[in-house]
C-alpha cells in the first residue's frame, strides 16, 4: 500500500526541517527519489537532512560530479545529481549499483533520468512551485506524515 502525504513549506528553513524528518525515518540504508523543477529546493532539502546528522561542511549540488558522498558517524550516504546525464548507461560506467548497497542512503535528484536503471525508491519527494512557498508531496510505502 502506498501512503501519501501533503504539505507546504514556506522557507529553506522549513525545508531543511522536511530534510531532518526524513533523515530520522532512515535511521539504516535506503532510497529517496526527489522530483521537481529547477530552484525548488531539493538540494535544500538534502543540506537539512545532512546538517541533521551532524554534517558540518559545505553541501552542494553535485550537478556536475553526479554524486557527491558522505560518511557521517558511520553511515554512508549519496547525494546524486542526475540532472546532466545524457543516457542512463553512464550510471553503469560510473558503478550505480556499487552505491545502492543496503548499508547507504541514496537521494537522487532527477531519477526520471535514469528511469531503468534504479531500482524502486523508499520514499518518493516531489516539490513544486507555489508563488513564495512549495507544495511537497512525499509517497512511500511507509506511512510518512509531512505535517509532524
Amino acid at each position: 500500500m502506498k501512503y501519501h502525504s501533503k504539505g507546504v513549506v514556506n522557507s529553506a528553513e522549513a525545508m531543511m526541517v522536511l530534510g531532518g524528518q526524513i533523515a530520522d525515518h532512515f535511521p539504516h540504508g535506503g532510497l529517496v527519489f526527489l522530483k521537481g523543477d529547477l530552484g525548488v529546493g531539493k538540494t535544500t532539502l538534502v543540506r537539512g537532512l545532512l546538517r541533521h546528522l551532524g554534517f558540518k561542511g559545505t553541501v552542494k549540488s553535485p550537478t556536475y560530479a553526479l554524486v557527491e558522498p558522505y560518511h557521517i558517524k558511520g553511515r554512508d550516504l549519496y547525494h546524486f545529481d542526475l540532472y546532466r546525464l545524457a543516457d542512463p548507461e553512464e550510471l553503469e560506467y560510473m558503478g550505480i549499483r556499487d552505491y545502492l548497497s543496503s548499508s547507504a542512503l541514496c537521494l537522487i535528484e532527477w531519477p526520471e533520468k535514469a528511469h531503468g536503471f534504479l531500482p524502486p525508491e523508499n520514499l518518493s519527494v516531489l516539490v513544486e512551485h507555489d508563488d513564495e512557498a512549495r507544495n511537497v508531496h512525499l509517497i512511500s510505502d511507509d506511512s510518512f506524515d509531512i505535517n509532524q
